[in-house]
């Protein structure tokens, strides 16, 4: 009997070794065995919370308007003297060109033409070699013999010469019927080396565009010294010269 319980022992020992070490395999290959990796777990990084960042103190805004621009100062209007400006003078229409052998001095003056009047050359007893014009109205209206006539003879193309210093300090005026007069000095001075001949007309020009042709007194010899006075009022004073 007591072999039995033996047999019995040993194989129940064995038996509780097998199991003990295939334990310990189990828990050797457990534990050798890596352990299965847990997922991670992504998480997000926590945000950190937006904490306002401490602001400075914005300075109240004031409810004023945009700063305006500052009108433009005008420069100081001076001030008005007592004085007033000069009035503006309208310049004085141009006065017409004076007609032919009008001066112009006397421009609005009406000068005696060939249709005005009559003229008429006569021998005088004194001075010797002179001889009178003549001019007489014969218009209805006032005219006027202005300046010296111009003088010619026969064919000739150039007018003798005028006596300057026998200009009038007025201009002759000649009512209807009223005459004026002109000394013609026939030749010049006695033994001056001239040259001579007797005429047979004597052409006056009043006016630029206003001639007479007069027939002259028989025997007017001329020379190259005759020469012609202004108009005068009265006829002495034209046989002066």
């Amino acid at each position: 009997m007591r072999t039995s319980v033996r047999t019995l022992t040993l194989p129940a020992a064995a038996l509780i070794a097998a199991l003990a070490l295939t334990a310990c395999q189990s828990s050797g290959q457990e534990a050798a065995a890596p352990a299965p990796a847990k997922p991670a777990r992504t998480t997000a990084a926590p945000t950190p919370t937006a904490t306002a960042a401490p602001s400075t103190p914005t300075p109240t805004e004031q409810p004023t308007t945009a700063p305006t621009k500052a009108p433009a100062t005008k420069p100081p209007t001076p001030t008005a003297t007592a004085t007033t400006a000069p009035r503006k003078t309208t310049a004085p229409p141009a006065k017409p060109a004076p007609k032919p052998g009008a001066t112009s001095e006397t421009p609005s003056l009406r000068p005696c033409t060939a249709a005005d009047v009559k003229v008429v050359a006569s021998k005088v007893s004194r001075p010797i070699n002179h001889l009178a014009l003549t001019i007489t109205n014969l218009g209805d209206h006032t005219c006027h013999a202005l300046n010296a006539p111009l003088v010619g003879f026969d064919d000739s193309q150039a007018p003798i010469a005028i006596v300057e210093d026998s200009k009038p300090q007025a201009v002759v005026t000649l009512a209807p019927g009223a005459s004026g007069y002109a000394s013609l000095i026939l030749t010049g001075e006695p033994g001056a080396d001239t040259h001579g001949m007797t005429v047979r007309t004597i052409k006056v020009s009043l006016t630029a565009d206003s001639m007479v042709t007069l027939k002259a007194p028989e025997g007017t010899y001329v020379d190259d010294g005759a020469a012609v006075s202004y108009w005068q009022q009265e006829l002495e004073d034209a046989l002066r010269y």
